[in-house]
């Protein structure tokens, strides 16, 4: 029993070690529908990690580098509205990048083509609900019966989510609509990405080894680190800290959802925590109008988003 309270006090102790600040506050309450800062960070700290370790390589060291990441914790299975990654501003610990990072995956690096992270990202927009333009009734922006770790966020690139196009894969990513393209607009430095161009795609060890989306696979595996990514998280908190004061988690707004074109006024809803602090975090970094019209069953929040005033406004 010593030995057992020994090994609870060492990861107490573990998990509270300090390992830098945040300039501001990281909640996941808007990951399903903008680009947001929990997964920013972990996009962020993989980035940096890749072009370190390449550094100097001949082959690996002229790539560009990118990185996948998805929101781990989003309200669950539709099943828990308080399941929100909330890492306040200030002071962070060991405890927080678990936070933000769920699960002990290690990092892993695919080499892939411009068409295999267009494929990829065509996969992870699959959770969106297709959007009829012509429907005045209220519609659910998220199909909760995809799972939300495999909304994975390509950091490096920029894109735009069609969600009034059906999707081009199901939850297994499977091929459903061969002729359905939802990513639209992808770029990378800027200009429209090249199918042919090749890329470094940071990942984990539970995507990487997969196969289940474009450029996965073992046949697509660059090099597989050692490293945790929560402690990859954790290690690039700590160096921005020291280098510049604290970690900044600002999102880069790389992805959005686009524009809604249509004459008919439309209803579009969405479905998150019901804490103030989330009230007050939506008001404050929404990218689209949203307004709050209820809550659910569940227990959870709803939102009206309004992908129609952008159009408008674009």
């Amino acid at each position: 029993m010593k030995v057992l309270a020994d090994d609870h006090r060492a990861t107490r102790e573990f998990v509270a070690k300090p390992i830098g600040k945040s300039a501001d506050v990281m909640y996941s309450y808007l990951s399903l529908v903008q680009d947001d800062p929990t997964v920013q960070i972990v996009n962020n700290a993989q980035r940096a990690y890749v072009e370190r370790f390449i550094q100097g390589d001949p082959d690996l060291g002229r790539l560009p580098v990118l990185s996948a990441a998805a929101p781990f914790k989003a309200g669950g299975r539709k099943n828990d509205p308080a399941s929100y990654v909330e890492v306040e501003k200030g002071d962070l610990t060991f405890r927080n990048a678990a936070d933000l990072y769920l699960y002990p995956n290690t990092l892993v690096v695919m080499k892939v083509s411009g068409a295999q992270v267009k494929e990829w990202l065509e996969c992870s927009a699959a959770p969106f609900n297709q959007i009829d333009v012509h429907r005045r009734q209220p519609q659910s922006l998220i199909n909760w019966d995809f799972r939300t770790y495999n909304f994975d966020v390509i950091d490096g690139v920029q894109y735009q989510i069609d969600v009034t196009q059906p999707a081009r894969y199901d939850a297994k990513c499977q091929l459903i609509n061969p002729a359905a393209s939802r990513i639209q607009d992808l770029r990378w430095q800027g200009k429209p990405i090249d199918p042919k161009a090749t890329f470094l795609v940071a990942t984990n060890n539970y995507r990487a080894w997969g196969g289940k989306f474009a450029g996965t696979g073992e046949q697509y595996v660059a090099f597989a680190s050692p490293d945790e990514n929560r402690s990859v998280v954790a290690a690039y908190i700590s160096n921005e800290t020291r280098t510049h004061g604290a970690v900044q988690p600002q999102a880069d707004h790389n992805w959005r959802l686009a524009p809604i074109a249509s004459a008919t006024p439309l209803d579009i809803r969405f479905e998150t925590a019901p804490a103030a602090k989330a009230t007050q975090f939506i008001e404050k970094y929404a990218d689209y109008p949203m307004k709050a019209v209820g809550s659910d069953e569940t227990g959870f929040a709803i939102w009206q988003v309004d992908l129609q005033k952008q159009a408008e406004n674009k």
